[in-house]
């Protein structure tokens, strides 16, 4: 009886980052399939921009759309990928045998991962409010929209975090294999 069937913990986080894999993987899917279907229907956009009375330049409004759903398919990536090392993570926990030296490595990457994250979501902020700018005049008036930018300590934290644990993962690798060889 293999430990998975014996922890439901370990079980339940293994369905749910395939879940969240799946998520991800749907999600980057559908912002790759609108980049190019904006740019085939943009006549359609201008018109619908003009009848709202939109006095910007479609194609800098269109370029803006394409470089946040860019940026986000690749954000959805990067989180797929720190899913996917979480997830062979938890299989070396369910196999009874986590402190290896691969998942040492796959700490780091996740690290390096969700510091990209961090990092990426900058200029996708910035491109927001230019869009959120351009497109007030066009927007219902009883509409509120708000927009939250900035540095987000708690991701930071996990990268800290993660950076630690795979130098905790990997001091432990190296204290089994001592051990190993002095028995």
């Amino acid at each position: 009886m293999n430990a998975i069937t014996r922890d439901p913990l370990l079980a339940v986080a293994k369905g749910l980052l395939l879940f969240l894999m799946a998520v991800m993987a749907f999600a980057a899917v559908v912002c790759l399939v609108v980049i190019p279907a904006i740019w085939i229907f943009q006549s359609e956009v201008a018109i619908e921009l003009a009848e709202k009375g939109a006095d910007f330049p479609t194609s800098q409004f269109l370029l803006a759309v394409t470089l946040i759903l860019a940026l986000a398919a690749g954000l959805l990536a990067m989180l797929f990928r720190v899913f996917q090392l979480l997830k062979r993570i938890v299989d070396t926990v369910g196999e009874g045998d986590p402190f290896v030296p691969v998942n040492a490595g796959r700490l780091t990457s996740m690290a390096w991962l969700v510091l990209a994250i961090q990092v990426i979501t900058i200029p996708m902020a910035g491109i927001g409010i230019w869009i959120l700018n351009v497109t007030e005049e066009i927007r219902d008036k009883g509409d509120t929209v708000v927009m939250e930018g900035g540095v987000d300590m708690n991701g930071l934290l996990l990268v800290l975090v993660l950076f630690i644990l795979a130098r905790v993962f990997r001091k432990g690798a190296e204290m089994r294999e001592e051990l190993e060889g002095t028995v």
